[in-house]
């Protein structure tokens, strides 16, 4: 079975991961700390960015998989995963503080209500079976 926003979600979430890394890594590498944080205050904002994403993605992933599974071809659960995913990259954005730390508020609302919209819709998909 052929599952695209399943797939475009996975994509979007390695690409995300990926990107959330490399913003690790550019700041161990400008203040050249190796191994844990140094107590440096960027470089922990942006370790804790990927850790919440590590934290959230998994469980969202598996909830649009078997959500498409049971109701395929819907355009909500399309766009939930999208706005899923620009949470995540406005939450990574919004931990750096500045201008945009509004991000992090904005991207963690928008995973906790997918979180939990996804939660229920799967619930009462379990519950009509």
């Amino acid at each position: 079975m052929y599952l695209p926003i399943s797939l475009a979600s996975v994509a979007a979430a390695a690409f995300t991961n990926i990107w959330l890394t490399m913003r690790i890594g550019m700041v161990r590498s400008a203040k050249k700390i190796s191994v844990g944080d140094g107590g440096d205050d960027e470089l922990i904002r942006r370790m804790r960015a990927q850790a919440n994403f590590i934290e959230n993605t998994p469980i969202m992933l598996i909830m649009i998989a078997v959500i498409e599974l049971s109701r395929p071809g819907n355009l909500w659960l399309a766009g939930v995963a999208a706005l899923y995913a620009l949470g995540r990259i406005a939450h990574g954005v919004g931990m750096d503080g500045g201008v945009f730390k509004a991000g992090r508020s904005v991207g963690t609302l928008i995973t906790m209500v997918s979180l939990i919209g996804l939660g229920i819709w799967a619930a009462t998909i379990a519950l009509d079976m």
